[in-house]
């Protein structure tokens, strides 16, 4: 269980340049201030998007938001939330639901690293495997908050930024209390959102709200990795094929790497553990923030 599967390449789908209108679209974006969120939130600031954006320390998202007014967003909002804390986790999805008249896409991109913030086992404000907690969890409890805002919006679309590096979820140690590694909970973190995107999708099928995930790109020039070898753009433009592409507007249930269709690893597609995740999840929800 201390290793990372890759998941294999697949084949290309779809026409990267069948690319929708912006303008009128309201899109959030979590983990805007950084990394490929902020290239996100930049790309959709230049096709004229309402860019609602995610950040943890307001200073640094009022600065973003900055720049994006200045690189021609129709509009831009800040919202504040400690993903690390389910209680903001859902302040956040109340905020956006009271606040915006619509939201067509979600972009779950905020994570943490093996390493980053903390090299060894730390836990969230709700007593949660950290990662676990910030990479899987918060946009979980976050895209159930605004499903109805989204199919109101409909079509609409949940895109889930995960990673190539994915390993199977041990339900007996799922909180790795002993043993750990960075890397086994980044990775199981990650497979968890590939498994809860295919259930999200199954459950919104028909209701104008495709959901999927993909691995961007490998190892680019964020705070969370020391040695990257790909470009911020190709993470950006593999994203943003999932935000914008016309082509693959039905497409919903699919993992990606890069801007192709791929297998994760293979208990994403086994109904039980998928099972055994939604109670887990909800389990820890409910103990974190009740029936709010």
């Amino acid at each position: 269980m201390g290793f990372c599967r890759l998941a294999t390449v697949g084949l290309p789908l779809g026409d990267s340049r069948k690319m929708e209108r912006l303008e009128s679209k309201t899109i959030l974006v979590t983990g805007a201030t950084d990394g490929l969120g902020r290239g996100i939130a930049r790309t959709l600031a230049e096709r004229r998007a309402t860019v609602l954006v995610h950040g943890r320390d307001r200073g640094r998202a009022e600065a973003v938001a900055t720049e994006l007014r200045a690189s021609g967003a129709t509009a831009v909002r800040v919202y504040i939330a400690d993903l690390a804390s389910l209680a903001e986790v859902w302040a956040l999805a109340n905020a956006v639901r009271t606040n915006e008249s619509r939201l067509d896409v979600l972009v779950n991109n905020a994570g943490i690293g093996t390493t980053v913030p903390t090299k060894g086992r730390a836990e969230s404000l709700d007593g949660i495997e950290l990662r676990f907690a910030v990479n899987y969890l918060s946009h979980y409890l976050l895209s159930r908050e605004l499903v109805a805002l989204l199919k109101r919006s409909s079509p609409a679309r949940i895109v889930n930024v995960s990673s190539v590096g994915q390993t199977a979820i041990d339900f007996d140690d799922p909180m790795i209390p002993r043993g750990y590694s960075g890397v086994r909970a980044y990775c199981q973190s990650k497979l968890a959102q590939i498994m809860s995107t295919i259930d999200l999708a199954s459950e919104l099928a028909g209701r104008g709200v495709t959901v999927n995930a993909l691995h961007p790109a490998t190892f680019m020039p964020t705070k969370i990795v020391s040695t990257p070898t790909s470009t911020l753009e190709e993470g950006v433009h593999a994203t943003m094929r999932l935000v914008a592409d016309d082509s693959i507007s039905a497409t919903t249930g699919k993992y990606f790497n890069g801007t192709r269709e791929a297998r994760a690893d293979a208990q994403a597609y086994d109904e039980e553990p998928r099972r055994k995740l939604r109670a887990l999840s909800e389990k820890l929800v409910h103990e974190a923030i009740g029936s709010r």
